[in-house]
């Protein structure tokens, strides 16, 4: 645990977060997740999606892509679970309350991990990595889309600055670019395919890395 992210800390607030969130950030996300999606269709397979949420992505993977969504906050996966049903999604194979820093699969489980805007409100990111990398395939990808903060300038010292607000709201404003290239540098086993950007105002990116 780190003394500003803690797991529990975020799953109680994503447990607030349930009732509103797909009104709150669902059009804003929304063009990122698509092209995560997108990008994972091109392997498809059997696909892990961290951090699901209430599901607002799962209905956007084709019917041939077998889906099992994880979450730490329970209150969110119950709105998944219904969008689930009500959809009838049937290629989504489960929705799980599990946490992403200690993922309860075997190695090489899946073909595809996509993180849609989570990684930044993990307690412990590089650590969450490392799973993704581990339950991933040899030749399989980690999708991410993920808000990418200021190395410096004014807006990284706004950043700095929010961090005591954001963090109780359950994410990071201060996560620079050099923690993923860091986490990569130091893995032999994965490679930086595609970082792309992603609206609204650029903030955003769409990461892919390849399991090699």
């Amino acid at each position: 645990m780190t003394a500003e992210m803690q797991s529990a800390r975020v799953a109680t607030a994503y447990s607030q977060w349930a009732p509103v969130y797909d009104a709150v950030f669902g059009p804003v996300f929304r063009a990122g997740r698509l092209a995560a999606v997108a990008a994972a269709e091109q392997i498809g397979g059997r696909i892990l999606e961290v951090g699901v949420g209430t599901g607002l992505s799962l209905p956007a993977y084709s019917r041939s892509s077998r889906i099992i969504g994880i979450d730490i906050a329970e209150p969110m996966l119950a709105k998944a679970r219904l969008r689930v049903k009500r959809q009838s999604l049937g290629n989504v194979e489960d929705i799980m309350v599990m946490d992403a820093e200690c993922l309860e699969f075997a190695d090489a489980a899946f073909d595809v991990v996509v993180a849609h805007y989570v990684v930044t409100a993990i307690a412990n990111p590089e650590r969450a990595l490392d799973e993704f990398a581990r339950v991933v395939r040899p030749g399989g990808e980690i999708i991410l889309t993920s808000r990418i903060g200021a190395e410096s300038g004014l807006r990284g010292s706004i950043e700095k600055w929010l961090m005591p607000v954001t963090t109780r709201l359950g994410w990071r404003t201060d996560f620079a670019w050099s923690r993923y290239a860091d986490w990569c540098a130091h893995r032999a086993n994965v490679r930086l395919l595609e970082r792309r950007p992603l609206p609204p105002f650029g903030h955003f990116q769409l990461i892919r890395f390849l399991r090699t």
